[in-house]
């Protein structure tokens, strides 16, 4: 397999937790996102959209985090990383959901650069967006994860699954500013810090990447 992304992508690092939770065997493409480099001819005769990641498997293309991490699950079951009955998958989507569709998509790279230019916000004035939607998400989240009987040493359970792969990057993503209080997310922090202690986690962070920069 092949995984092309970009390391400081969190749609990317998602898919890199769940390869190595897997145990899967995977080589990496990187695409510098702030180079432009998903609008190569290259990347879109692959993938067609300017957004990482993409797996390439032999010759099946897949697009899209979500899709990618369970198009692994149903080709390689072991480990699981969604449950098996009906209602606690449905909470373990929710909750990858909940990151991936409510906070993700308005507070990429992408958002954030149109936010500078064309629209000609400041630093200050994107800050506050950023922070905003991640501190809505972020709120609904952990009372979730505080009142719902499911959690466990993970998102769900004492085993990492998908909710797992969203979380802890959406974590990465917020503590690159320095402005965001972690203070009202104890859960949240607390189940991060128990991912970050499984190896196969830890080395699908992004200072772990062959493409990683300072």
């Amino acid at each position: 397999m092949k995984l092309h992304g970009y390391f400081r992508s969190s749609a990317a690092f998602r898919v890199r937790i769940a390869l190595n939770l897997k145990g899967i065997d995977y080589e990496q493409a990187s695409y510098h996102l702030r180079n432009n480099e998903q609008f190569s001819a290259a990347y879109l005769r692959l993938s067609a959209s300017p957004l990482v990641p993409a797996l390439e498997d032999g010759a099946e293309i897949v697009s899209q985090s979500l899709a990618i991490i369970e198009f692994l699950d149903e080709t390689h079951p072991t480990p699981p990383l969604l449950p098996s009955t009906p209602s606690a998958r449905a909470r373990v989507r929710s909750l990858a959901q909940m990151i991936a569709c409510d906070i993700h998509p308005i507070d990429n790279l992408r958002v954030l650069r149109y936010l500078a230019k064309p629209l000609g916000h400041d630093e200050k004035t994107i800050e506050t967006w950023f922070n905003h939607w991640i501190k809505l998400g972020f709120d609904a989240i952990e009372q979730r994860l505080r009142r719902e009987g499911a959690t466990g040493r993970f998102c769900h359970g004492d085993t990492p699954g998908l909710a797992d792969c969203c979380l802890v990057p959406q974590v990465v993503n917020a503590k690159r500013h320095a402005s965001f209080d972690f203070r009202p997310y104890p859960t949240i922090m607390r189940i991060f810090e128990a991912c970050r202690a499984v190896p196969a986690i830890e080395r699908a962070f992004p200072e772990k990447q062959p493409d990683a920069e300072a």
